[in-house]
């Protein structure tokens, strides 16, 4: 049997519209995120799910909670965070995204690298095999953590994930699909 993940994107953040990487600074919701964590159950009809998983990061859960509290429990998940990008987290994207393909292996000055985010959605990836096994089940998260879903699912290089990353093309879509066997 498989697991089935439906992947989503927490809504955007005040960071964001800065154009600010937040990493694990904790930063809130902006008005347009607040409204598509609103619209998202309506774009995703009547998706069902065992389970939604979230960062306990505040903008994911804020996200999951607003798209999904009623509906489906809830769980917050710290191995779901963003990368930590140390004393890049809350920096301009401008500097933060030019070093990310460099701290794969090699980890951001005072927090981690794309490896050791890997390396905790993976842990999570076990949990939910051993735990999960035949269920549907959603995620709301960081850019991080779906990248590592596609180097560890997809099979893709870091370089692969990074270059096909949805945000590079401006093409977000109502949830993303995963199954792990």
């Amino acid at each position: 049997m498989a697991v089935k993940i439906t992947y989503f994107v927490h809504g955007t953040t005040v960071d964001n519209e800065k154009e600010i990487s937040s990493g694990w600074k904790d930063v809130k919701l902006s008005n347009l995120g607040v409204r598509q964590s609103k619209e998202l159950p309506k774009q995703i009809g009547n998706k069902k799910f065992e389970v939604v998983f979230c960062s306990d990061l505040k903008r994911a859960v804020d996200s999951a909670e607003i798209s999904f509290k009623g509906k489906f429990t809830i769980i917050k998940d710290k191995r779901l965070r963003e990368c930590n990008y140390g004393d890049y987290n809350g920096k301009p994207s401008e500097i933060v995204e030019q070093m990310q393909e460099k701290c794969i292996t090699k980890r951001f000055p005072n927090g981690e690298s794309y490896e050791d985010v890997k390396k905790r959605v993976n842990e999570f990836l076990i949990f939910l095999k051993k735990n999960y096994d035949g269920k549907n089940i959603a995620i709301v998260a960081h850019k991080a953590p779906q990248l590592a879903l596609d180097v560890l699912i997809k099979k893709m290089s870091w370089e692969e994930a990074f270059n096909n990353d949805w945000r590079q093309r401006k093409a977000w879509q109502p949830g993303w699909e995963y199954q792990i066997f």
